[in-house]
């Protein structure tokens, strides 16, 4: 079994026990994900299944696309929802919560940017993820990453019992991109703090919600919602290869470029469309040599 699924992620899973349960469903412990989502996250989460884990590093750069809610009124130390509240609790008055004033902080907050990856976080530094440090206690040096970001307002503004303003965004972001950050930051940009109060991603790439299936679904229809490993690195350049050609890219030789122009990965597909490997140019041969072969 080899390929990828699309899984809609529930609220309270991680993204390792989907990898956990799918390995279950599949019958196989070659299973991968691609990209996190926090627990309280939900949505679009792209597995890898059997030799297609392979292509796992290619997928995890892909654009992603998100609807979020964050609440204005108080910043928390994990920038979200599940985190303790840190600061002041802003006053009522300087919480806003007309449209336009929103509006125009979210298109402020569009662009490239320089983010630094919250204490809480997945991130490694010195070898061990940040909110291992966090969760003892330690500050540690993080460096800035350079990061792209769409963000626009998604709904009415909602004004709670307590006060506080909830927020319905949308946000279009590289890879890499903390959108809980990004809710932190423009609760310091609009003065009143700010955190994440719900996050569902609706893209990764080119699969969207539409392709995505919940766990529950899955049971017992793993091989009929496997998409073919061609298609998970649809969006590469694709050359395709004779059987000659496939059988030498099998045996990690090198093939004639052909229309194979550009510098970078490139699929390389048989006769009838199957991926054999993912190829890059050799501008000093003028030859594609394979950098990934699939079995």
């Amino acid at each position: 079994m080899t390929g990828g699924l699309i899984i809609d992620k529930s609220e309270g899973w991680t993204s390792h026990d989907v990898v956990a349960r799918t390995r279950r469903l599949a019958g196989t412990r070659r299973v991968g994900h691609t990209g996190t989502l926090d627990p309280f996250a939900t949505g679009v989460l792209v597995l890898c299944i059997g030799s297609a884990t392979r292509l796992s590093s290619l997928i995890v750069g892909h654009e992603k696309e998100y609807l979020a809610t964050m609440r204005l009124g108080w910043a928390t130390d994990t920038q979200d929802r599940t985190g303790a509240r840190v600061g002041d609790v802003a006053a009522l008055e300087s919480i806003p919560s007309d449209p336009e004033t929103i509006s125009r902080a979210l298109e402020a907050m569009s662009g490239e940017q320089e983010q630094l990856p919250p204490m809480y976080s997945a991130k490694k530094v010195d070898g061990r993820a940040l909110h291992t440090h966090a969760r003892a206690g330690r500050e540690v040096e993080r460096k800035p990453v350079r990061i792209r970001a769409h963000l626009e307002l998604a709904g009415p503004v909602r004004r709670n019992e307590d006060g506080t303003v909830d927020v319905d965004f949308r946000v279009t972001c590289s890879a890499g991109t903390y959108v809980r950050t990004l809710a932190h930051d423009l609760g310091a940009r609009l003065g009143c703090g700010a955190h994440l109060d719900a996050l569902r991603r609706t893209r990764v790439g080119r699969f969207t919600l539409s392709d995505a299936a919940t766990l529950e679904a899955l049971e017992g229809h793993v091989e009929e919602r496997l998409v073919p490993p061609a298609a998970l690195v649809a969006d590469l350049p694709s050359r395709r290869l004779d059987e000659g050609e496939a059988r030498a890219i099998r045996y990690g030789q090198a093939v004639p470029a052909a229309d194979v122009t550009a510098s970078g990965d490139c699929a390389l597909l048989d006769s009838e469309g199957a991926l054999v490997g993912i190829g890059a140019l050799d501008p000093a041969t003028g030859l594609v040599r394979p950098r990934i072969v699939l079995a």
